[in-house]
């Protein structure tokens, strides 16, 4: 059963996302914005775990979404201009200039260029050390890239979020979700929270998933088998956040989970509200845009194209593709084509926007079947491929 509504000439889109779901023992929801104000706003399924509710109010953990809000905060801060994307990091952070990386740019950073990608695995940081803010950002501050800044990209999956997110209460005295808060999710009355309030707790779906994960010790056999040295930094760091990763999901179905700040994966909101806030970026929404056409530009643009990872990863295939701090279209992720923008989540998840078409989109889900290598969800396919013909 699919709930909601849509605008004339948008019934294909409603049909796609029921057949999409059709399969998935979990919830969606869908919601597009077009010029400032909605023409698609859908719900399907229920939680087979707990058999909560679930509607298009109902509220679920974001995972790398996230990055797409906090991404959109610092951008507000580049416009206002209390932030220079050609900055050396150190002028806000001046922490962050110890282990050689003095040079290191405000568009590295964000751009995943920084060499970070991971904690060191002397700094003791495991899933339950993800909430502490100032032992995460204190360990990045004083650690040694893994490859020569800007030279090189690959997925700083969690520590992004720390990095970003430092330098927004570098220049603001805010954190990311106090920020979120007051300078978007209030104005434009989101559902949206890096740091959940318990009030809101009730409201929250859990993710799930059936689909069994590789083991550490699985893809360091396969690397291994491919002649990568185990014992290089690099390796030895990734390795490690994979051996926290079963346990750093748990905790984000916690209540613990929720009430930290971690920019890069603990963002909780609804569809509604993602794709409002992407929606106020390219769009007036209710008499705000918070991004003008000149900022948005500069957001969006590549860099990564002429990249690849780092050695000795330099041999796999590149997967993603990245701007200053937003995920742009790529092998793995469905969006509207060249000049979309936005973020992707693990299981699922995706939201964007795309200002030549004046759509902005949010997809929540709550099982958690995705894999970013195997390229773009399934369950996005059809309503993406529906929302294109729908605006010709």
């Amino acid at each position: 059963m699919v709930d909601g509504l849509v605008e004339r000439g948008f019934e294909a889109v409603r049909d796609a996302f029921a057949r999409a779901q059709a399969g998935d023992e979990g919830a969606a929801q869908l919601c597009v914005y077009r010029d400032g104000r909605v023409v698609v706003d859908l719900w399907a399924g229920q939680d087979p775990e707990t058999g909560m509710a679930w509607d298009g109010e109902s509220l679920s953990v974001l995972m790398s979404v996230s990055k797409g809000v906090t991404a959109t905060c610092v951008h507000m801060l580049v416009e206002r201009g209390q932030l220079t994307l050609s900055t050396p990091v150190r002028e806000y952070w001046p922490e962050f200039a110890a282990g050689g990386k003095g040079e290191i740019t405000v568009a590295e950073l964000l751009a995943h260029r920084a060499g970070l990608p991971g904690f060191d695995p002397a700094a003791g940081i495991g899933a339950q050390e993800l909430t502490d803010w100032s032992m995460c950002t204190s360990a990045l501050a004083s650690m040694t890239p893994l490859w020569q800044p800007g030279t090189a990209f690959y997925y700083h999956s969690i520590t992004w979020g720390y990095l970003a997110g430092e330098l927004i209460r570098r220049v603001t005295g805010k954190s990311v979700g106090d920020f979120l808060a007051a300078e978007i999710a209030g104005p434009l009355g989101l559902s949206l929270w890096i740091g959940l309030p318990e009030t809101e707790e009730h409201r929250v779906v859990p993710q799930f998933s059936r689909k069994e994960q590789p083991t550490s010790a699985q893809i360091a056999s396969v690397l291994s088998g491919m002649g990568i040295d185990l014992d290089a930094p690099l390796i030895r760091t990734l390795l490690a956040a994979v051996e926290t990763r079963e346990a750093g999901v748990a905790l984000l179905n916690t209540r613990e989970g929720h009430a930290a700040e971690v920019p890069a994966g603990n963002g909780i909101g609804n569809a509604r509200s993602l794709a409002r806030m992407y929606a106020a970026t390219i769009a007036e929404v209710d008499g705000i845009r918070l991004l003008t056409p000149a900022t948005v530009d500069r957001a969006r643009q590549p860099q990564t194209d002429q990249l690849r990872g780092p050695a000795p990863l330099d041999i796999l295939p590149v997967t993603h593709r990245f701007a200053n701090g937003y995920e742009i279209p790529g092998p793995a992720h469905a969006m509207l084509g060249t000049g979309s923008f936005g973020h992707n989540g693990t299981g699922g998840r995706i939201s964007f926007a795309h200002p030549e078409s004046g759509l902005a989109v949010g997809y929540t889900c709550t099982n958690m079947l995705w894999d970013d290598v195997a390229g773009p969800d399934p369950r996005w396919l059809p309503w993406i491929t529906a929302l294109k013909k729908s605006i010709g």
